[in-house]
Formats: C-alpha cells, structure tokens, sequence
C-alpha cells in the first residue's frame, strides 16, 4: 500500500470516527433535553385551584387589569405549559423558518425549547433549556447542530449563561398567566397607569420583568434587563431585552399572546427582532 493509499484510508477512518462521535454527542444533547422536559411535565399538578378574582383584589389597578382578561373566573390554575410555535428567526440579517414546541414551567423552575430552523441542507435544529430543580443544581443550555451532524451551538453551564437563560423563562411568563399571580410569589409594583414591574419571590439575581398593557388589560409589550453578550462588541452587560404582543388567544381560559415578536435592545434605536413567532397550540 502506497503513503498515498495509507493517508486516504486514515482520512476515511478519522472522517467516520468523527461522524460517529458528532452522532453520539448529538443524542446525548437530545437525550438531556427529553430528561429534563419529562422533569418540567412532571411539576405540572393535576388538580389546582380554580381562579378567583379576589385572588388578586390587593394587588394595584394594573395588574387587576390584567388578570380581569388573562384569566376567566374558575380557570384551573396550571402553571405548567405546552406551547407549539411556528414562525421565523433571524440570523444576520437572514429570515429563516422556524417551528418548536415548548414546556414552561414557573419562572423559578425552568422550560425547554426545542426547534428546527432554516430548510434543506442549511436545516439546523437543537435546544434551549433551563432547569432549577427544588434542592438540585441549575443548568443551562443552548445546543444547535446542522442536520444532527455539525455542532452550530454547544454552550451553557455558565453563570453568564445561566442568569440569561433565567431571564428568558421570567419574560415567557406572560404564556403561563397563572404564574403572575401573588399566590405564586409574584409581586407587581404599578410604575404608571398602563405599566408595572413584577418580581418573583422565588427568582433571584435577575432585572425584574416590565409590562405595559392596553385599556382593556391586554399585554403590548414586555422587557427586562438581560445579561448577555449579544452586543458589537461582544461582552456581557446589562441590555435590555423584550418585545411586543401583537395578537391575543383564548386556551382552556387563559388568554396568552399567540402572536410576538422578540429581539435585543427592546427599546433602543437600534432594536431588531430576531424571534418571530405565532403560538399554534397551547395545553394546560
């Protein structure tokens, strides 16, 4: 056998062994997203108290506003939801399709988001996640490969990443109206006649969430300070980070946003959504 032949064959062998590790990478990333999905499913309660509007009778006008149109008087108070998404995602100024499913459980807990992105070969898919289990230790991901084979994001674990990921679940929130409610921990401060700040008794070391609504209690927008690098010059800071509600839907009760639009420097001139999305389905 030639060199020629040798390097070929220790090419090929070396090509094959790294598929097959990109292979078993890739469903041990599938793997963790699945386990602490089930983790998520498994806080859900079967038989919570219904909604009653005196639940919220001390809480300041807004919030009372709120509530009077996120939730319909005896709605079971789950706090655990299942989301299917569709929409668009941008990267670099390129629009991309995009569908997912997510679980979101109460801020202090977590939500796994799982999505395929973009088409043919330039398809991408993977997860987000954040999991704080009670007496357990806190862990953050975001893991996307291209066709299950090439790794396009493997990180997470991090502080910086884990306070993002925390961030991220707070502002979903507004998918999960029953875990905005002060029985849960949540506490509303009105900034003005159409905003107030919530904090959550159970969530530490993070910005707290803004809401502004409508007359009649819709939500328009939400923001918070985030902890990222998704800036010019790529350093962690405090920037803010939200978005718009742009269309309301009823599910078993709860009224949610089913249509949003989400992006860094919420606010700022030079604000630009990346995360386009219109909710399909959501279960209780």
């Amino acid at each position: 056998m030639t060199i020629f032949k040798i390097i070929l064959v220790v090419l090929a062998a070396l090509l094959v062994a790294a598929v097959v590790l990109g292979l078993w990478v890739h469903s041990r990333d599938q793997a963790k997203s699945a386990q602490v999905w089930a983790a998520l499913e498994a806080v859900r309660e079967t038989d919570p108290a219904p909604y009653d509007p005196a639940m919220v009778a001390d809480l300041p006008e807004v919030a009372q506003r709120y509530f009077a149109r996120a939730i319909a008087p005896g709605t079971p108070l789950h706090r655990v939801v299942r989301l299917e998404m569709a929409g668009s995602f941008i990267m670099n100024g390129n629009e991309m399709a995009m569908t997912a499913r997510q679980i979101l459980a109460p801020p202090a807990q977590g939500f796994v988001w799982q999505a395929e992105v973009g088409q043919g070969l330039m398809r991408f898919a993977g997860s987000d996640g954040y999991h704080a289990p009670t007496g357990g230790s806190v862990d953050s991901w975001t893991k996307f490969w291209l066709r299950g084979l090439i790794p396009l994001a493997r990180i997470g674990g991090t502080a910086d990443h884990e306070s993002a990921a925390a961030t991220r679940v707070m502002l979903e929130s507004i998918w999960a109206p029953a875990s905005l409610l002060p029985q849960y921990g949540a506490e509303w401060v009105q900034t003005g006649p159409d905003s107030a700040v919530v904090r959550f008794a159970g969530v530490q070391g993070i910005e707290p969430m803004q809401i502004t609504l409508d007359a009649a209690g819709n939500p328009l927008d939400v923001w918070a300070l985030r902890w990222t690098d998704a800036n010019a010059k790529r350093v962690h800071r405090l920037q803010p980070f939200g978005g718009r509600m742009l269309e309301m839907t009823r599910y078993q009760g709860f009224l949610i946003p089913s249509r949003v639009e989400l992006g860094n420097m919420w606010g700022m001139h030079d604000y630009a959504p990346f995360f386009l999305a219109h909710i399909t389905k959501a279960e209780f």
